[in-house]
This record gives structure tokens, C-alpha cells and sequence, in this order.
């Protein structure tokens, strides 16, 4: 049997990290993004006998692994593999206060890898991807915990979100439900459950269900990068945010108990390209496609607003995660050593971790002062050559084959100019003057994270 340990304190009373550790979402927040573990089913809340399924691919092929919580108390938390594909796995939490608000967070994972050649070669790589794992959990942790202490979310609140089930949505409704709220998903299609049905396209939305929310974040959108801008597909991306977005707001504003704000994704494509220019929140809009998506989208919250509901318009820059969006599209290409920076590599990128904007979103949610444009990105955005060689480094690789800008506009069309090749350098002049924490502000610390490659510290 071999064992595995790592231990840290955290700036947060042992019984808030408890209560966030036995929530059945922490159980997805704290899935390593560079993993190819996928959470099926958990409990809400962890108790002796409980039981989580997952599902992990082993030689090409996607396994379940199941864990069965035995031990489940004020200060540990103990879980056994049921099903999986190792001979044995135990894994021992621990939380105990080191002080009146700090307490140690500490976990031991021992195992028994099968006999054979799969376990030969498990055990020269296993050992250092559980340290990942965990100095990554421990990260998280650390973070949700502090931040969530700080949202001013308190009571519990219902929070309604459109895209859900994107890559934002997903951690923002494990971000909400690991702190105790409830979230209802807005969907298109089988709104079971706890879900609300709507179907924009259609002008169609289940009003009732809107009725008594204390928030709506609205996040859905068809994905800009999915392909080339054909005239009908620039249609479709900007029916599936102003229509959509539209629809939502005058629904809320028609609504005898409307919720106290509506969070509103947009995006800083606003900007358009512009160069050298630092952006804070009063820059005016640039000119080109995303531009002009980016000021309709926005003007399509105004009857929320109008009604007197507080609208903050959340101008996201690149969410960094290997699960999804630009950085996944990158990865296969820089592991493979044959990454380079795009164009000249002087435009400016403006990116943030998939953490910090889960977090930024929940602080919007019970900051009353967040409402206008927002820039929601780290405060250090970098040049597009700097972004190239900090990830190179990262993954240890080299970054020597530049991807020329006649090159891109062959292979995407309109979309090289304005989303490859523009320039935004934006500050998130409203978040730091509302004092918001960003964890991981720096591109090597954000890389670090969730990559599992830790560079520095926060």
C-alpha cells in the first residue's frame, strides 16, 4: 500500500471548511480540471454510507469509479473505493482549528495499485499527480471558503442561471451550491426538477417559475469560436444573446416579485481592437462584429434595469481552463512542443482563471454596488507573445513556431482579425475598486492553478 499526504492552513474557521467539504458540490469544484474525471451523481450533503459515482478514462476508455463516505463528522471526512480501477483507495480528510478563524485542512490517500503492467506504469506517474491534485484542492478550498465568507450572500439565496451546464455555469452552480444556496437552471429542454424552461427563440419562458428569485445570472450564448462567421452563423450567435437576453430582462421586469439583480455575461469584444489603450470600465465601444454584439447585448438588459432591478454587465476576458474555451484549443498543440505566438504577438489578451470569474460572479450577486459594466478580468493582462512563452514554460516546452496572421485569416476568416489578432487591454477598475480578491492574478500563478503546475503562490 502506498500513502500520500499534504496539509495547509486556511485563513477560515474549521467548521466553515467542513460544511463546504461535506457538501456533495465541493465534490466538483475540487475535480483537478486537468483531469479526466467527470462527477455523475453525489449526494447533497455527505453522510456516513453516502456514495459518489464517477466516471474516469483508464487506457482510452472512460471507467466508473465509485467512493462510499464511511466516516462523516465534525472533523473528518473518510472515503473507500467501492468500484474503480485501483486494487484499494482510501482516502482521510481532516479539519481542525489552529486558532479562532484558521484551521488545518490535511489529507492522506493511501492506495494499492492492481498487479501487472498497468500497475508498473501507474506507479511512476500516480505518486506526483495525487500531490497535484491535492496542493490543487487545498487551493480551492482555501479560495471558495474565504471568498464565499465574503460574498454577502447571506441568507441562503435562490439564484436562477441560463447556461448552466456551460463552462462557466457548471462551476458557478457548484461554486453557489457548495456554499448552501440553491440554484435553478433555466433550460431549454426537460425542465425537471428544479428547473425553469425556456426557449428564446421562441419568446417563450416560464414566468411563474421566474417569480420570488433573488438572483438571475445570465450566462447563455452561442459560442463565438465554434466555428467560421458565415452571415448565418454571426446570426445566430447574436440572436442566442440579444433575443435571449431580451427576453429575460422584460420577463423580469414584468414579474410582481422580481429578483434584486440580474448578472448579465458580456464580454470584452466590446472593445473592439484597440491596441495599446488601457481599458477600465468608461472606454466607450470599439467598432467590428463583437463590438457591436457586445453594445446590443447590453442594451437588450435595459427593461431589468429600467424596472429598477440592479444589472451588472460582467465584460469577461479568456476564462482560463484546460476543461474548455480558448486555453483547451491550445494545450495539444503546446504539449506538443509546437506552440508560438499569434500574428506578431503584440496584441494584448486579457484572460482570467475559471476560479476567480466563479468567484467575481458570486461577489456581483451580493455586492449592491456592482452594477454597470464590470470588466471581468485579472488585472495583469499580457501580451499575446507573453502569454505564449509563460504557458511554454509551464508545460516545459518550447514556443518557437509563430502562427502568421495570413495563416489564420486562411483558416477562420473575419474571426482571425477580431478575435485572434485584436488588441484589449483591460482593467478591472470597478472590481479592485470594490476590493475584490482576485487569487490568482498573475498569467503564471492562473496557469499554475489549473494546470496543476504551480509556478508561485497567490
Amino acid at each position: 500500500m502506498d500513502t500520500i499526504a499534504f496539509q495547509s492552513d486556511i485563513e477560515a474557521p474549521a467548521a466553515a471548511v467542513m460544511d463546504y467539504c461535506t457538501r456533495g458540490a465541493s465534490l466538483f469544484r475540487l475535480i483537478p480540471p486537468w483531469e479526466s474525471i467527470r462527477l455523475e451523481q453525489a449526494p447533497a450533503v455527505l453522510t456516513p454510507g453516502s456514495r459518489a459515482e464517477l466516471t474516469i478514462r483508464v487506457g482510452g476508455r472512460r471507467r466508473p469509479w465509485v467512493v462510499e463516505f464511511r466516516e462523516v463528522d465534525r472533523t473528518v471526512i473518510e472515503e473507500h473505493q467501492v468500484v474503480g480501477p485501483l486494487t484499494s483507495w482510501t482516502h482521510h480528510r481532516t479539519v481542525k482549528p489552529v486558532g479562532p478563524d484558521r484551521c488545518r485542512l490535511s489529507d492522506r490517500i493511501e492506495y494499492t495499485l492492481p498487479s501487472g503492467t498497468l500497475g508498473q506504469l501507474a506507479s511512476q506517474w500516480l505518486p506526483n499527480r495525487l500531490r497535484r491534485a491535492l496542493r490543487y484542492q487545498h487551493d480551492v478550498v482555501a479560495g471558495d471558503v474565504t471568498q464565499q465568507a465574503a460574498d454577502a450572500l447571506a441568507p441562503r439565496r435562490t439564484v436562477a442561471i441560463t447556461g448552466a451546464t456551460g463552462l462557466v455555469g457548471r462551476a458557478l452552480t457548484a461554486y453557489l451550491e457548495s456554499a448552501g444556496h440553491r440554484v435553478r437552471p433555466i433550460v431549454r429542454t426537460n425542465p425537471g426538477d428544479d428547473a425553469i424552461g425556456w426557449r428564446p427563440d421562441a419568446g417563450i419562458i416560464d414566468r411563474e417559475a421566474m417569480e420570488g428569485l433573488d438572483a438571475v445570472v445570465h450566462l447563455a450564448g452561442e459560442n463565438i469560436a465554434g466555428g467560421r462567421w458565415t452571415r448565418r452563423r454571426m446570426q445566430r450567435i447574436r440572436d442566442s444573446r440579444v433575443v435571449g437576453t431580451n427576453l429575460l430582462a422584460r420577463t423580469i421586469a414584468g414579474l410582481e416579485r422580481p429578483p434584486a439583480c440580474l448578472i448579465s455575461a458580456s464580454a470584452i469584444g466590446i472593445y473592439g481592437n484597440a491596441g495599446n489603450t488601457i481599458l477600465d470600465e468608461s472606454a466607450p465601444p470599439g467598432t467590428g462584429f463583437l463590438a457591436t454584439l457586445g453594445r446590443d447585448w447590453e442594451a437588450a438588459t435595459g427593461p431589468a434595469r429600467d424596472a429598477g432591478v440592479r444589472v451588472a454587465l460582467m465584460r469577461t476576458g479568456i476564462v482560463l481552463t484546460p476543461g474548455g474555451g480558448a486555453l483547451a484549443k491550445m494545450l495539444p498543440l503546446f504539449r506538443a512542443g509546437l506552440g508560438g505566438p499569434l500574428g506578431n504577438g503584440r496584441q494584448w489578451m486579457s484572460w482570467v482563471s475559471l476560479d476567480d470569474a466563479v468567484r467575481a460572479l458570486g461577489w456581483a450577486i451580493g455586492d449592491e454596488a456592482m452594477a454597470g459594466p464590470v470588466n471581468l478580468a485579472s488585472p495583469n493582462p499580457v501580451t499575446n507573445a507573453e502569454f505564449t512563452r509563460t504557458l511554454a514554460a509551464t508545460l516545459n516546452r518550447p514556443a518557437i513556431i509563430p502562427a502568421p496572421a495570413w495563416g489564420l485569416r486562411a483558416a477562420v476568416g473575419r474571426m482571425a482579425d477580431e478575435a485572434l489578432l485584436a488588441s484589449a487591454r483591460v482593467e478591472p477598475a470597478r472590481l479592485r475598486t470594490r476590493g475584490f480578491p482576485f487569487r490568482h492574478p498573475t498569467l503564471a500563478v492562473a496557469l499554475g492553478h489549473v494546470l496543476g503546475r504551480a509556478t508561485g503562490t497567490p
